[in-house]
Order: structure tokens, then C-alpha cells, then sequence
């Protein structure tokens, strides 16, 4: 099966693309709970982007760094977080994401199952998704609020987490959270011209609370709950 979007051609062979649920937006959103959450109350099959970006697809990077002729080793840190503004580190970010999402692509074409499909991260833009969904409900974009991303960043280690190897870890982390701000401002900005639902998460409601706002907004595509339990 062969679906045309845009000016390209996106090959579906099993008919997976056109049937995902996908969840994007800011980094620290909730968009992982989430996802395991629907998962476990209606037996989903889930496909978390983060994992597979810095983990599976770190051989086609290193692929891709050859085949323009650059050094296929990692990029210097600190070059990356303390000499680089937040600007530019979100352009860079924005850059990139086409090419990854055609990885996640990738991995996603070649998933079959009995049950839908939710694939969630950042990295699923709202328009490189867009030409490959039938309804823009079947995508949501969640971002957190800046009081929510504060309290992150005091309540959970791996939010606030930069490498203590830099010469300025502080400098590090504002850049990385201005980034991350820039990013997520930019993904909202997308959903809302292509008319794809923003949640914004401001820590008022509870996971399983967000749950039930997310499983609404993908209510005709999900199976009863009642059917998944033991």
C-alpha cells in the first residue's frame, strides 16, 4: 500500500501509518505516562520515539555523518549546551526532525497488530504527521507549562540531569530548557495551523486524569476498555 502526502510518497506496506495514534509536543509533557497508560487500559501496542531515537537509530546517524563527510563521532558537548545559543540549538533541532521521523517511519511501517497503534515523543511533528493521518483526531500535541517544567525539574532527577563534565553545567541546563521552550512553541504553533488538538499540561490534573482527556480526544479510534480486561 502506497499513500501519497504531499509531494512524496509514504510506503505503508502493512496499512500501519494511516491507523496510528500519535501524541507529540514539548519534552517533560507527560506524553510517555500517558501513552502507557491508554496501552495498559486498552491493550495498545506503544512505540515511544525517545528510545528509539537515541537508541536504535544511532547506526543510521553514524551512517548518515560518513555519507556527507563528517566525523561520526558524537558531537562535543560543550559546543553543543554551553557555546551554542538556544536559538540556534532549537533551529538545529527543527532541522533534524524530518530525518528522524523517516527512521521512526521505519520502525513504525514494519509494526502489525491486533490492537491500534499510539506512538508518542517530541520528535513526531505535528507537520510531518499530518500528511499521513486521515483526521487530525488522531493526533494530539501536549505541552507542558513553564510552572509545570519548574516542578519537574525539582521533583524528578532525569529532568534537571545535564553532564557535569561541562565547564558551565548551569548555563547548560538554561540553554537546554530556553531549547526545549523554543521547540515546544513551535510544535503548538504547527497543531494549531493544521488544526491537530494542544493540551496544555499545567499540573492541575493528575496522569491518569490526562489519560481520560487524551483517550477522549482519540475515543472513535480506541476499543472499549471493558474488552482488554482480564
Amino acid at each position: 500500500m502506497t499513500k501519497r502526502a504531499g509531494n512524496s510518497r509514504v510506503w505503508d506496506p502493512f496499512g500501519t501509518l494511516g491507523r496510528l495514534l500519535w501524541i507529540g509536543g514539548g519534552q517533560w509533557a507527560g506524553k510517555s505516562t500517558v501513552a502507557r497508560l491508554l496501552t495498559d487500559r486498552y491493550g495498545l501496542t506503544a512505540y515511544h520515539y525517545d528510545h528509539h531515537d537515541a537508541r536504535g537509530h544511532n547506526d543510521r546517524r553514524i551512517a548518515r555523518q560518513v555519507k556527507l563527510g563528517h566525523s561520526p563521532a558524537d558531537p562535543d558537548p560543550e559546543t553543543i549546551w554551553v557555546n551554542t545559543t538556544p536559538e540556534d540549538m532549537a533551529a538545529e533541532t527543527l532541522v533534524g526532525f524530518p530525518i528522524r521521523f523517516e527512521w521512526a517511519l521505519d520502525d513504525l511501517r514494519a509494526l502489525v497488530s491486533g490492537r491500534p497503534i499510539i506512538a508518542e515523543g517530541w520528535g513526531l511533528r505535528p507537520e510531518l504527521v499530518a500528511p499521513i493521518i486521515d483526521s487530525p483526531r488522531r493526533m494530539v500535541v501536549m505541552v507542558p507549562t513553564e510552572t509545570f517544567r519548574d516542578r519537574q525539574l525539582g521533583e524528578l532527577t532525569r529532568a534537571a540531569a545535564v553532564s557535569h563534565d561541562l565547564s558551565d553545567p548551569a548555563r547548560a541546563q538554561r540553554n537546554r530548557l530556553r531549547r526545549d521552550r523554543l521547540v515546544a512553541d513551535d510544535a503548538v504553533r504547527s497543531a494549531q495551523h493544521l488544526g491537530i488538538r494542544v493540551i496544555e499540561v499545567d499540573g492541575t490534573r493528575d496522569a491518569d486524569a490526562m489519560a481520560d482527556m487524551v483517550a477522549d480526544h482519540f475515543r472513535p479510534y480506541l476499543p472499549p476498555p471493558e474488552e482488554h480486561r482480564p
